[in-house]
């Protein structure tokens, strides 16, 4: 069994080099936020990193702890347990925690973005109340239901799990695929066909637990890259679910989807960032002390090129990800899904899911043979990259999603 590292590295701030600052565009409250962030992620979150690649391990005592520092429910009210800032905050806290565990934050971002925010923005006060403490404190882990088994990128019109009333419940039965904390959540965001006939308008949004009768996980997936955040197939057979659990109103889960598929991307991004913020400055450090020919290779002109690339990739993503960050501010409840958000999310999670695969390709290149082993914390990252041109729309996707826009009268 793999150990964690002894001790996490020195800390970046207050050194002549420092990758992670200045930040482009932040208040002092927010950049505060991400230093706070970055310190504790660091010293709590990276000793767990390599054990939890090596193993497939998912540590379930460090979510309360990330609760109780106050970094989940950061866009739900205090009545609901939340802290009250607003989705540009939850992006720096994603980006802080990726830096130094990129499968914690995949995690993160599935809980606190796709089940908490979503129920937060969709929900009746009454689910509020009921759910959204623990998800707040973590003391419950969220996640969210969508993808199936044949869907993918068509995730509405091939959905075939569906939802049939029966006097107080809705039961049911169907299959989901590749669901993120999956494995160990103890609430999820599910979305089912309630009326087959009217296709993706005819989808509904339910809040499942995890001991509701005929609910199951199938399988625990085990992924090539964010190894430790858990992925799942989940099954419904003949799955009992109150009526008073239905979020929204019957059929009219397709806005909650589309809605929530643009503050998906604008959160996933900065995943991107920071996991770029981490490999530019790894590739700095060994560049400075791997020697070869008698000196390090960091005098060499194609290693000073290479680190150039990556940091204006890495400052580029930086701009355009805040932007849609900040922009994902003003989506209202029912919002998305069309217009000019619409486009800047899929472009900016387009962006930063190429730029990150250029970034830690040249890493690996940088570190040679030492990239190329299976241990090593850049082979980790680098591992990592596919996902994000995969995930929350594949490339194609947002590339259709950024054309029809533009080309739109």
């Amino acid at each position: 069994m793999a150990t964690a590292p002894s001790a996490a590295p020195s800390p970046a701030a207050g050194s002549n080099r420092d990758p992670f600052r200045p930040q482009f565009g932040l208040t002092d409250e927010q950049q505060e936020i991400l230093d706070q962030a970055d310190r504790w992620s660091q010293s709590e979150l990276y000793p767990l990193s390599e054990k939890m690649d090596n193993e497939e391990w998912f540590p379930e005592e460090v979510w309360p702890k990330i609760g109780d520092m106050g970094f989940f429910g950061l866009t739900v009210p205090e009545e609901f347990g939340g802290v009250g800032l607003d989705f540009f905050t939850s992006g720096l806290v994603g980006q802080a925690m990726a830096r130094w565990n990129h499968g914690i934050s995949l995690s993160w971002a599935a809980h606190e973005n796709l089940c908490l925010n979503n129920i937060y923005r969709n929900a009746n006060d009454a689910q509020r109340r009921k759910y959204l403490p623990d998800l707040c404190s973590g003391r419950a882990i969220g996640a969210l239901g969508l993808t199936e088994p044949g869907a993918g990128s068509d995730a509405l019109g091939s959905m075939r799990t569906t939802a049939v009333r029966d006097g107080d419940y809705y039961v049911l039965n169907g299959t989901k695929i590749f669901i993120t904390n999956g494995p160990v959540a103890d609430v999820l965001l599910v979305y089912a066909k309630t009326d087959k006939d009217r296709g993706p308008k005819g989808i509904s949004a339910f809040i499942v637990e995890k001991n509701f009768p005929g609910f199951r996980v199938a399988q625990k997936l085990e992924k090539m890259g964010w190894r430790g955040s858990p992925t799942g197939e989940l099954v419904f057979e003949d799955c009992r679910v109150p009526v008073e659990n239905l979020v929204g109103q019957e059929n009219d889960g397709v806005s909650i989807v589309m809605s929530g598929l643009d503050l998906e991307r604008a959160v996933v991004a900065p995943l991107c960032l920071g996991i770029a913020e981490r490999a530019l400055e790894l590739s700095i450090d060994y560049a400075k002390t791997r020697e070869q020919f008698g000196k390090p290779i960091a005098s060499f002109q194609m290693i000073q090129s290479k680190l150039a690339d990556m940091y204006v990739w890495t400052e580029t993503m930086r701009t355009f990800l805040y932007r849609a960050m900040e922009a994902a501010n003003t989506i209202e409840k029912g919002g998305g899904g069309r217009g000019e958000i619409h486009k800047l999310t899929a472009a900016s999670v387009m962006y930063a899911g190429e730029a990150l695969n250029k970034i830690l390709n040249e890493a690996v290149q940088i570190h040679g043979g030492t990239g190329y082993i299976w241990e090593s914390e850049i082979n980790r990252l680098y591992r990592s990259t596919k996902l994000m041109e995969i995930g929350a729309g594949t490339t194609e996707v947002r590339k259709i999603i950024i054309s029809e826009d533009l080309l739109s009268d």
